[in-house]
């Protein structure tokens, strides 16, 4: 047990840092980092999973996007309380690293490999999609069977779903008696990144800052152009699914505002990362979800929620209203900034393994640096094929909920590292979190909850004890298996979600612990309450696989390993 939970001090790892000649180029500013953070924020989410949010929630689901805004902005504090602390590659798994030991940073670092990676996949195929669409509109036929993955195509044939790429399957070449379908633009849009991430951050900077700047203008066109067109009859009922509903979102409202986690990754390309990364993740939060929650009201004030689950709902809406040429400027604004999304995210995993690497938890390769371009070229390069190998057959449904159940759980444990940190030094231009009391204040929030909950539904908690019958049937690469139901998945989660919730207000009366890394914890802790079967599943297989891999290598290679300390 001792041996997984060895840690990194800070001192140890800036030590490091200015000892090693293999270090990545300083090249970013506030300006640049906060671009980043929007760049990674305003993407598919905006341009996609924003309607299938709206579907659910309704206008009321702007509630949503502000209470994840308020979950993800503690635990931007907290990561900006550990990026001015520990200004290295790595973001969570190095935090990790530091406060909880290594088995923890080992379980966050593949995480956040599968969020990367996965996110990115999700981002590839929504820009796909939008690029096909536009080559439509301007009267170019793109092959379908060269658009749309493998599965899709095959549901959407079997079960006669109308789609614009339901020919798919019927037009596909054969090779060896097997259909030819495979996502094309997916693919090449992965290559190009991949190509600009390798050569060099201030090249990948110079292309995010010019893409971000025009996706905010054309967002802020049309929150001023839909505004003309809001029926407020539309907004009547605001919360027609109640909270349910709402938060029935959770993994599309969520899967929006994973980016700025992207940013911590950069931290050691940072001119002064002790004062430009806090800023940066704050001032991208706060814009974005200012941004969010105008478009949802614009939306759903435009049309109907009940019209809006589509792949492309800022089109859609315009197109409503006879407004199609907004639709065009729409389509390219989308395909603009979903490529400053994979941008950042492709910046953010080579950092992760190069990390990995240089504690010896990943193969030495990984942590090799460019002479020329300063990049982590290897890591660039298998970031590429990582994302791009299944681009080819996983569908968009499936990877969205997959990210953000790893990076939620992220969330959690950087939260929680702030509380095992010692006390911080007042430093100039040096980020601190704020030090309040919890003790009062998280047992206050706790009775309200408690009363407010039987007030509302006097039989909440009684309900949360009963459980439906297990019959969820999970479909997985053709198996019909019996499972539990997500109605009482979703119990036991709140069942943990309140003792844990009551465990930490026992031990803020005791400890007198900081609130603001106690409510990153518990807020996300909520939002995972939400998670349905398939996502815990799917979460839960790449563990295991994550801490084969470690037991196999990186507990034996790891450089805290006393057999593999150099003795100087």
């Amino acid at each position: 047990m001792k041996r997984l939970l060895r840690k990194k001090s800070i001192d140890h790892i800036v030590q490091e840092l200015s000892n090693s000649k293999d270090t990545l180029k300083k090249n970013l500013t506030v300006i640049d980092l906060t671009s980043f953070g929007i760049a990674a924020v305003i993407g598919a989410g905006i341009f996609s999973t924003i309607g299938k949010a709206c579907f659910s929630g309704g206008p009321a689901v702007i509630f949503l996007f502000i209470f994840t805004a308020i979950a993800s902005g503690f635990s931007a504090l907290c990561y900006a309380e550990f990026a001015s602390r520990v200004p290295a590659s790595g973001s969570a798994y190095t935090y990790a690293y530091t406060s909880f030991g290594e088995i923890f940073a080992w379980i966050i670092g593949w995480a956040l490999i599968m969020e990367y990676s996965i996110g990115n996949i999700a981002v590839s195929i929504s820009w796909s999609e939008y690029f096909v669409s536009l080559l439509r509109n301007i009267g170019i036929h793109f092959p379908a069977w060269l658009s749309i993955d493998y599965k899709t195509a095959y549901r959407s044939f079997s079960e006669g779903i109308i789609h614009p790429y339901t020919d798919a399957w019927n037009t596909a070449p054969l090779f060896l008696g097997k259909k030819i379908i495979f996502n094309l633009p997916a693919l090449a849009i992965n290559v190009i990144i991949t190509a600009i991430v390798y050569l060099g951050i201030k090249e990948s900077k110079l292309v995010g800052n010019a893409m971000v700047l025009l996706k905010i203008l054309v967002i802020l066109m049309v929150i001023s152009v839909g505004f003309f067109y809001v029926d407020t009859a539309n907004w009547n009922p605001f919360m027609p699914n109640k909270v349910y509903g709402v938060m029935a979102s959770v993994s599309a409202v969520f899967f929006a505002y994973i980016g700025f986690d992207a940013i911590s990754t950069t931290a050691e390309e940072c001119i002064n990362p002790k004062r430009d990364l806090p800023r940066g993740m704050i001032y991208s939060l706060i814009i974005c979800t200012v941004l969010y929650v105008l478009l949802a009201l614009v939306l759903t004030g435009m049309v109907s929620y009940k019209f809006l689950d589509v792949k492309d709902p800022l089109a859609f809406v315009f197109n409503q209203r006879g407004l199609n040429w907004i639709g065009g400027v729409i389509s390219v604004s989308a395909i603009v900034a979903m490529t400053s999304v994979l941008l950042v995210f492709q910046m953010g995993q080579p950092r992760i393994w190069l990390a990995m690497s240089r504690d010896g938890l990943m193969p030495k390769r990984f942590s090799k640096v460019h002479s020329t371009y300063k990049t982590p070229s290897f890591s660039t390069i298998i970031t590429g094929i990582v994302v791009g190998i299944p681009i080819l057959f996983l569908d968009y449904d499936i990877v969205i909920e997959f990210t953000s159940i790893s990076t939620l759980f992220a969330f959690v444990l950087v939260s929680g590292g702030v509380l095992l940190l010692p006390d911080a030094v007042k430093e100039k231009n040096k980020f601190s979190l704020p030090k309040i009391n919890s003790r009062y204040i998280l047992t206050a929030i706790f009775v309200l909850i408690i009363i407010g909950l039987n007030y509302y539904e006097p039989n909440y908690f009684s309900n949360l004890a009963k459980y439906s019958p297990a019959d969820k049937v999970f479909d997985w690469f053709g198996t019909r298996i019996f499972m539990y139901s997500d109605d009482n998945v979703q119990k036991v989660s709140l069942q943990i979600f309140y003792a844990i919730f009551a465990f930490f207000v026992g031990l803020s009366l005791w400890k007198n612990l900081s609130l603001i890394p106690v409510l990153g914890v518990l807020s996300c802790m909520y939002l995972l309450t939400s998670m349905n079967i398939h996502n815990w599943i799917y979460f839960m297989i790449w563990m295991v696989i994550g801490l084969i891999a470690y037991f196999s290598y990186g507990i034996r290679k790891s450089k805290l390993n006393p057999k593999n300390q150099v003795v100087e």
